[in-house]
Formats: structure tokens, sequence, C-alpha cells
């Protein structure tokens, strides 16, 4: 895959099925570089093979069939527009419009008898936001911060824009197009909590939340009487990472919170998910302990409670073994079972879990799943593989028959390369598991030692672009799970628990040696070394430990702690449970502090708009190695985040693939990656 391809990567949503099970409806995502932009439609497929496209929006995504079978809603958002809801009738018609909130919707549900939509959006404070025409955000007033809490990287400010619950009736579809009422203001566009208002444009919404917090993930209650939603209401909500499932009655009501009623340690809980029968409420949490901020490779684990008594929950999967904290979605089977879905050893499973912990593997092997539902006996999922980017299959006995060929664009106009799974042995003998991408040729190829970010995270078997334009670009690329990483169990992932840049760093160099040892295709001697995030702390840590590399790309990267604590919109907990609290200590694991030691050609690559891994993180280290003499370069992006390389601007992710082929032709050009950039 060449930099210029990126749009063919197509990837699939979470598909939904026509509740008879004969059909399912499923969001079909790609970049497109005119546009600029992500572009997609929604797509019929039937079980028998058949499809067809059903929408021709510029971007419509999240499909959801309701429970009566007669309509679709989704979200459609259109060029440089927030994602609204829209209905369309299931047997096709103009799709209908159903809100217009002004910084759009997220996360809905449609209750049990098809009438309502219960949806999230974030309410802008009056005067930000564009809510008043000619103030745009330089002339908005003054932020008074007082919590640790206040922004969110690809939110920017959270306090002043909370997330807050609505209803909204649906309309009879075929009933006469609304009319906006001329001169009508935006501060008009929602009712407030219990309040209903004139007729506009669209349906009028019901707000039905309003307390100062993030209000998440809505769905209705087996019965369509209640709400259930995520959200972090405690007195302590702003200094912890604790959050509870809750319930209202539909007029906002009659507030109840189910978890965390009692008990040594809390959790961080969220994905609603209520039994067919109305007598339970599955959820995903982890334990976080006694001080509520304990995450570090925490896995994510499956919960039951009893809505007639709360105080009865029950946890159903092992965290130790099993971690749901990858796709966080529940779907409900029946009266007392889910779908849940598992993240092991670069795998993405699917389990089908009862209400006292029976369980049975759906789905496993070289895939991972990202999405699925179930109507009757079918049960179809989302996927991604080695060759895939996203694609939709029904689940068989025999495996997984595929229904779309999303992908077919992918495979006909690239070399995929094939990962190879391989297993080396750290120095104190812990296997280190990941995989190998050769190019084309027999070599020998200089090798990419490529790191993950998390670090509680992972390769695995699907699709990853970064692997295959290397590839293409010549080089044989690694990719490991080194101690740390999730998948491997919590153990594995807490070792390096105010132990980072020790085993993680012998791990990954095990890997890389493991890998020259066994393939003559590879040059050991021509290396290169790069990561993002966590992967980018681990890159310049490397460097300033090992001297082997001919240079390294070091991307939005975890680079001072000290720092970080104070700028990052998770530094107030998040350095603190990894490295420590003792400042000696913290700088036997600081990059920063290691800086004096690098002479390895290092490329220092971010966004301006990254909250997570923040911009001084970068322009401090770029500026301590060019005054130290290192060959260096800093590359930023306008308009970024955290998360450039995986759902930035198109033409962004583009210049970033063809910037990072041109630093790696300059020390480590390839026949397919020369140095002389007019053949390139």
């Amino acid at each position: 895959m060449k930099p210029d391809q990126i749009e063919l990567l197509t990837t699939t949503g979470a598909p939904t099925l026509h509740p008879d099970g004969s059909r399912l409806v499923v969001a079909a995502t790609r970049p497109d570089l005119r546009a600029d932009s992500y572009v997609g439609q929604l797509w019929e497929l039937t079980l028998d093979g058949g499809r067809r496209r059903l929408t021709r929006g510029f971007r419509d995504t999240s499909p959801r069939f309701a429970p009566d079978g007669s309509l679709l809603v989704f979200l459609r958002a259109a060029p440089a527009g927030k994602p609204q809801l829209f209905a369309v009738r299931a047997a096709g018609g103009e799709p209908v419009q159903l809100t217009d909130q002004p910084l759009g919707v997220a996360h809905f549900d449609i209750s049990p008898d098809s009438s309502t939509v219960v949806f999230a959006a974030r309410v802008p404070e009056h005067g930000r936001y564009g809510t008043i025409d000619g103030v745009g955000a330089g002339l908005e007033d003054p932020r008074l911060v007082t919590q640790y809490k206040y922004r969110m990287n690809g939110l920017g400010y959270t306090t002043d824009k909370r997330s807050q619950v609505f209803t909204v009736a649906i309309p009879d579809l075929d009933d006469e197009p609304f009319i906006s009422p001329v001169g009508r203001m935006k501060e008009t566009s929602v009712a407030g909590p219990g309040e209903l208002e004139e007729q506009g444009a669209v349906p009028r919404a019901t707000q039905v939340t309003a307390a100062d917090a993030d209000h998440l993930e809505p769905t209705f209650s087996a019965d369509g009487q209640r709400i259930l939603f995520t959200a972090a209401l405690g007195e302590d909500a702003d200094a912890t990472l604790v959050s509870d499932i809750h319930s209202i009655a539909l007029d906002g009501g009659g507030h109840r919170q189910l978890t965390n009623q009692g008990g040594t340690t809390l959790l961080g809980c969220g994905s609603p998910c209520p039994s067919t029968d109305g007598t339970s409420v599955f959820f995903l949490a982890s334990d976080l302990s006694a001080s509520g901020l304990d995450f570090v490779a925490r896995n994510t684990a499956l919960y039951v409670l009893d809505l007639h008594d709360p105080t009865t929950v029950r946890r159903l999967s092992d965290p130790e073994t099993v971690d749901f904290g990858d796709v966080q979605d529940l779907v409900a089977v029946g009266p007392d079972m889910v779908l849940a879905f598992n993240r092991t050893r670069g795998a993405g499973e699917l389990l089908r879990i009862s209400s006292t912990g029976e369980t049975e593997v759906l789905v496993t092997g070289a895939t991972v799943v990202t999405g699925a539902d179930t109507a009757g006996d079918a049960v179809v999922v989302s996927y991604t593989d080695p060759s895939t980017s996203g694609d939709i299959a029904v689940v068989e006995d025999a495996g997984l028959r595929t229904l779309s060929d999303f992908s077919a664009g992918l495979r006909a106009e690239t070399r995929v390369g094939e990962p190879q799974e391989r297993t080396y042995p750290a120095p104190d003998g812990t296997p280190v598991h990941g995989w190998v991408v050769l190019p084309e040729g027999e070599g020998p190829h200089p090798v990419l030692l490529v790191i993950h970010g998390g670090p509680f995270a992972q390769y695995g078997w699907g699709y990853f672009d970064e692997a295959q334009v290397y590839a293409a670009a010549g080089y044989a690329v690694l990719l490991c799970n080194p101690r740390g990483a999730a998948g491997y169990g919590q153990a594995h992932g807490r070792v390096i628990k105010e132990a980072m840049g020790t085993v993680d760093l012998d791990d990954v160099l095990a890997y890389l040696d493991g890998a020259v040892a066994e393939f003559d295709a590879m040059d050991g001697d021509r290396l290169g070394v790069m990561g993002g995030s966590y992967g980018g702390y681990l890159t310049a840590w490397t460097i300033a430990h090992d001297h082997r590399f001919r240079a390294a790309i070091v991307e939005r990267g975890y680079l001072d702690p000290p720092s970080f604590v104070g700028s990052s919109d998770i530094g107030w907990f998040f350095s603190e449970e990894y490295t420590g609290t003792d400042p000696a200590h913290v700088q036997t694991q600081n990059p920063f502090a290691k800086i004096g030691d690098v002479r390895t050609p290092a490329f220092v690559i971010h966004s301006e708009e990254d909250l997570r891994c923040p911009i001084e993180q970068a322009q401090r280290y770029y500026t301590a190695l060019k005054k130290q003499g290192v060959e260096t370069e800093l590359l930023v992006f306008p308009g970024e985040t955290h998360e450039l390389s995986r759902s930035g601007s198109p033409w962004h992710r583009r210049q970033r693939f063809e910037h990072i082929l041109r630093w790696w032709a300059r020390y480590l050009p390839t026949a397919a990656n020369p140095s002389d950039p007019s053949v390139r």
C-alpha cells in the first residue's frame, strides 16, 4: 500500500439486523482525498448474499433498526457538519431529519415500542461554540478552571459543553415535511428538562438530564419506561475515575444510582445493556481499587446486577484472563445472555455469556471482531483481518461466512503483506509475541521496529495500514506486544507499573534480535525504530540506551513525565500511576532525563491540538536534540489531535506517510524508497 491509496481503507461499523433476521444494514466509511474528509453510506446486505447501497448521504453511520422493524434510525453528517439523527422507512424512501443539535448527536437508542429515540448530545454554554453569531472562539469569555477534568483530547474543553440526555418522538415519516419558522433562533433548538416547545424544522427534543457532568451511553430499559445511562455524579467524581450506571424516568425524575453501592473497591462502569426480560442489567467495568485511580493494566470485566436489588452485583468474567476493554459494547441475547468482545493475543474474539457466567466462544482466530448484532438464530459481525480493513460476515458453525467485500479494491490494487506470527524469548525467558511483515524480494531488507502506544494496548491480526505502507516501501516490519501490553493478562500489563523502560525495553529488543537471527531476508546492520504515544516514549528511551539504530521516529510521544502531569488531559492521574510519585524514581523512567545520551538521528512528529501528549513534549525534545547536535526534524500538523494517524484528515494522513518514508529514504534507502527524491 502506498500513501495515496488510503482511500482504499473502507471500515465497517457495527451491523444492525432486521428483527426478522433476513437482512442487515451497515455503514461503510472511507477516507476521501478530494473531500479531505471521511465519507460513507449505509448498505443493506441479505444473508443469502444480496447487497445494495441504501443511502447516499455524505457520511451516514451508526444504523439501528427499530424493534418493530418498521424503520431505520442512523446518524448523518453533511460536509463540515455535525452528525444528526435521521429516520427512514425500512422499506426505503427519503430520510427524515430528527435532530439539529448544535454540536451533533452521539450515542442513541430506540424505545421498545419504536416510537421514541433517546440520545446523548453536548449542550454548548451560551456564548460559546457559535451560539452567538459573530462571536468566534477567540472572542469568547475566559474560562475559569477549578477541576482536574476540564478538557479531553479530540473534544477540547468539556465543562462548557456537557453531554446531556434527550428524547425525541419519531414522527410519522409519511407526513408533510417540517417547515422551519422564519427567524428561528439557535437557542430554541432544544427544550429544557421536562419542557416541550413549538415544532420547528425538526421534531422537538426534550432534555431529561441537567447535572454538571457528562451523561453518556443512554439506552431504554426493557419495558421502555426508564432510561439507563453512564455518568460520574459522585462527590469525588473530579478526583477519581469512578463512573456509574444510572436510571431515570422518561421525564428525568426518579433518579437511581445502580452501581458502586458498597464494597471495598470502586468500579469504572459503562456500556449498560438491559436484559430483554427487564429483570437485570449487564454492564462492563474495571476494578479501580479503593483509591478509584488504579487503572494501570486493569482488564474490563462483564458484570450483571439485579434491578430488584441493585446491591446484588455479580462479576461474570475473570479479569485476569478476559478483557472487554477494546470494543466496549454489549449486545443483548434473550433474557439472560449477551454478546461481548474479548481481546486476547492480538485477536478480537466474540463471546456469548450467560447471566451465570457460562461462556461460549463464537469467533476466534486470526480475526478482530469490531461489532455484532443478533436476531432470531442469526449472529452477524463486522471484522478486520490481515487482508481486510472492514467487512461483514454471518457466524456459522464452520466459521465466518463473508457477506460483503468492501476490501476488494484494497486487495486488488495493493500487495497485502502477510503478517507472520512469531514468539521470541526475552533475556529472562519471558515469551514476546508479535508479527513480522516482509516486503517483496529476497533482501536483505532494512528493518523497522514499530512500537505500539498505550502501553495497555496490543498489535493484532487486523489490517494495519502502517505495516503495509512500510512493507510496500521495502522494509521488514516488526510488531510485538512487550510486557505492559494488553491481551496477555493483567500481570503481563502491570509489570511495568513504576518500572517503565525496563522489561518492556528488554522485550522489544529481544523481539528484534530474534527476528533478525531467524530471517535471512533482514539486514541486521540497517535498523530503524519508531512509535507513537507510549511507542514514542519507548522509542526515545531505546535510542538513549541502544545505539545500533540508523535513525528513529518519535511521534506524539510521552517524553517528560513531570511536565506531562500539568499539561496532558489525563496527566493529573496517568503519569503518577505509571511512573510513581517519587521524583528520583520518576527520573529513572524519564526519556527527557536521558536525552543527553541520544546520538541517533530522530524525526519528531506531533499535532498542534494533541491534548493527550501535548505538543510541548515534542517541542522540548526536538530543541534539546538540536542543541546537542543530534540530527533532527520537527513535523507539526495543524488542526490535528492525538488521533492523527488513525482518524486525522485524509490529506494529513497521506502527508504523514510521505514524510515518514522521506525520512527513512534518507537513512535507510531501499529500491522502492530511494534516497533520491526525484526518483522517489
